[in-house]
């Protein structure tokens, strides 16, 4: 499974806007800025994540986002299910399925591909976005440049 941009830059985002949630309501322009990001891709990202219950959305002058719950109660699993789907690495093996392959009986690689799904579940549900601005806290404290890996 390869997360995509949405995914990646979603996420990025998300750790951005609760970093800078302190500050009351955080516009696209300036987490566009921040990111390196085009305004018009994040405001894509943003519309997901809003329908998900991840970010709310205010307008007007003083408007932006903000998170919908508190950093610690969000996961990477809650942004990157939102934005990617489920997170397995083949089709077949997501519940409710309606297809899985003629093969899916008898497939000696199924175990497999369920253990990784479990596996990368597992360590997305338990990173929180307060993990990640934790993260961030520390690397800005020791003046390294920070680069966004998950």
């Amino acid at each position: 499974m390869k997360i995509s941009t949405k995914g990646r830059y979603g996420l990025e985002a998300i750790v951005d806007l609760a970093i800078h949630s302190t500050e009351g309501h955080v516009n696209l322009k300036s987490i566009s800025e921040r990111c390196g990001i085009s305004e018009a891709y994040i405001l894509q990202i943003f519309l997901i994540l809003r329908r998900a219950g991840i970010v709310e959305s205010i307008r007007g002058a003083q408007g932006g986002y903000v998170l919908s719950r508190d950093p610690s109660k969000i996961t990477v699993a809650d942004v990157l299910t939102a934005l990617e789907g489920p997170l397995a690495p083949v089709d077949c093996i997501i519940e409710g399925t309606k297809n899985p392959c003629d093969r899916y009986e008898s497939c000696v690689t199924r175990e497999l591909w369920e253990k990784i799904m479990i596996s990368l579940n597992e360590v997305a549900s338990s990173i929180t976005i307060a993990d990640l601005v934790q993260c961030y806290n520390t690397y800005t404290s020791e003046n390294k440049e920070l680069e966004y890996y998950i």
